[in-house]
């Protein structure tokens, strides 16, 4: 029942992983390393390749704030203060985001209603380079330094390691699988490497770069599809690694898919030291 399932959710695609053999696919399964591994993230970005990437900018802009006076203000509930968010919807750039519209749509902002600031402050509290303070959100020593050369090239993999290892993504895909596909970050990240060179739909990469539970194969509503989009394929263009358009639209759909493939900074960034079964061509 499993395989005749599975064999249907592929459609006919070959998952990428596929090519990989037991140890392979264990390897990736663990965390990723600066220096030797399976897995792992330059520390030698230019200041150039960190503007590349929108949580790497922008979460500087936040550390330097952070760093000045008392810190960051921030509510009751933890929050970063109404005050703050206005001032980062002023300074925060990210991809597909218009302030004027948004702004125009929320006359009253919170940092839960704005996706980027909520993201890049959870990301910088996990990877301990702010803290909570006195009521305020301060940088830590280790924020600061993060923030100036020479450390500052280490900055994204920093901010990255923490994003997919450490902190729980389910919370922008509405939980529907829970720590799924995350748990298996190392092993997506390999096979986008190898099947994301060109454009390729949210739905076809889940299949080519995931490895499904039972629990997704008879589902009316492709939720597979779409936790892999919220908590992989969207965070990696806010970090500059992929980047997204829209597709065309088809006969019969309302909304165009969306497309994604690598970015230069994808190969320079992340490094692997995996290797496949047979040999590793394009996925497409």
């Amino acid at each position: 029942m499993w395989d005749a399932a599975f064999k249907q959710w592929l459609g006919g695609i070959e998952p990428a992983w596929s090519m990989l053999d037991r140890d392979g696919l264990a390897s990736l399964r663990h965390p990723p390393s600066p220096v030797f591994g399976p897995i792992r993230l330059a520390s030698d970005l230019t200041p150039e390749e960190i503007q590349q990437s929108p949580v790497g900018r922008n979460t500087l802009i936040l550390l330097r704030s952070a760093a000045e006076g008392s810190g960051l203000k921030r509510t009751a509930m933890g929050n970063l203060s109404r005050a703050v968010v206005a001032e980062m919807l002023e300074r925060f750039t990210w991809p597909d985001f218009d302030k004027n519209e948004f702004s125009g749509i929320c006359k009253v902002i919170n940092e839960s209603d704005f996706l980027a600031l909520l993201f890049v402050r959870r990301v910088a509290e996990a990877a301990r380079l702010l803290r909570r303070y006195k009521g305020h959100f301060r940088a830590t020593p280790a924020g600061r330094r993060m923030s100036r050369e020479p450390n500052l090239r280490a900055l994204q993999a920093v901010l990255f390691h923490s994003a997919f290892w450490h902190l729980e993504l389910g919370y922008v895909s509405l939980n529907l699988h829970g720590d799924w596909p995350q748990r298996d970050a190392g092993i997506v990240l390999w096979c986008l490497s190898v099947a994301a060179h060109d454009w390729q739909s949210r739905e076809r990469l889940t299949r080519l770069c995931t490895i499904p539970v039972e629990g997704h194969l008879n589902m009316t509503w492709d939720t597979a599809s779409f936790a892999m989009d919220e908590q992989i394929l969207r965070p990696l263009t806010w970090f500059g690694l992929l980047e997204e358009k829209q597709g065309e639209l088809e006969p019969g759909q309302i909304v165009a898919r969306r497309l994604y493939r690598k970015t230069e900074l994808f190969d320079r960034f992340l490094l692997f030291d995996v290797r496949p079964t047979t040999p590793s061509t394009p996925r497409h």
